[in-house]
């Protein structure tokens, strides 16, 4: 192999590319014969076989790649921790039309909560003035990368200046990152619990605003998880008191026994951006 061809055949950091010295490189597939024990696939490189990688069988490596490929990455950019917004993908920005409104009733609801789109911005902007003087390691804003509220956390750290991560998820539906997501910083996952994972290793707090289900879902996983004692307590805070309490008793709970009085003192209920930051700036001492 000439000098050429070998530098051909090496990643960008200098390591060795086996896919190219295996006749994905153009120059070197005219030496790898056509015959039918070479085309068929069997023949291809483990993980270089797309069939074989998506198999049910190899699902348990499919979640370490998942699960490997966002911790590297976040590493590699020197992100130690994060602050979590969850919130619904319908809540439209101040404004706009409320397009998953499907009656006047959710059009009218929908649109009065554009005001937490407005507040997921100023929030996230505030974070991203911490994390600058954190050189941007930490209180980096994370989202799902979706519309909604997770658009305006991405879209206030953006316009601050600061980087801000996406963790968006493969949905029957057609979707995209939002474009505030900071693209080093984009991922896309198959499984839920990866991303889960992910979004609450770093988190030195969670923010969560109206939503749906989706919302609940990472809600109850992460207050979960701290009144558990597997995660070490951090700021839980909720946004529109008023909204939680009509869909969840919390009080019902805790009178009924089937959570301890003191847990209901892990959550924060807040209205404002100013309210939340006061509540991790406190807990912090920042």
């Amino acid at each position: 192999m000439t000098k050429t061809e070998n530098e051909a055949a090496r990643r960008a950091d200098g390591s060795w590319d086996p896919l190219k010295d295996s006749g994905t490189d153009k120059r070197k597939a005219k030496e790898v014969p056509k015959t039918p024990q070479t085309l068929s696939p069997s023949y291809r490189l483990a993980y270089a076989d797309e069939d074989f990688l998506c198999s049910e069988e190899l699902r348990p490596v499919r979640l370490q790649l998942e699960l490997l490929k966002v911790e590297l990455s976040l590493k590699e950019m020197g992100i130690k921790s994060t602050v979590v917004l969850f919130g619904g993908a319908r809540i439209p920005a101040p404004g706009a039309e409320p397009w998953a409104a499907r009656n006047e009733v959710q059009r009218k609801n929908l649109t009065a909560a554009s005001v937490y789109y407005e507040e997921a911005r100023k929030f996230a902007a505030l974070c991203a003035e911490q994390s600058r003087i954190d050189d941007f390691k930490e209180y980096v804003v994370v989202t799902g990368g979706g519309p909604g509220v997770m658009e305006a956390g991405n879209r206030g750290a953006s316009e601050a200046g600061a980087p801000t991560i996406g963790l968006n998820i493969v949905l029957p539906h057609e979707q995209a990152p939002n474009r505030f997501v900071t693209p080093e910083l984009s991922f896309n996952f198959h499984y839920f619990a990866i991303r889960k994972m992910h979004f609450l290793t770093r988190a030195k707090a969670v923010v969560v605003f109206p939503g749906g289900f989706g919302t609940l879902d990472e809600m109850f996983e992460a207050l979960t998880l701290i009144q558990t004692k597997r995660m070490e307590p951090i700021p839980f805070i909720l946004f529109s008191e008023k909204f939680w309490r009509g869909i969840i008793n919390f009080d019902a709970l805790a009178d009924f026994g089937t959570i301890a009085p003191e847990d209901l003192s892990l959550i924060n209920f807040v209205e404002t951006a100013d309210e939340a930051w006061k509540v991790v700036s406190e807990f912090y001492g920042l």
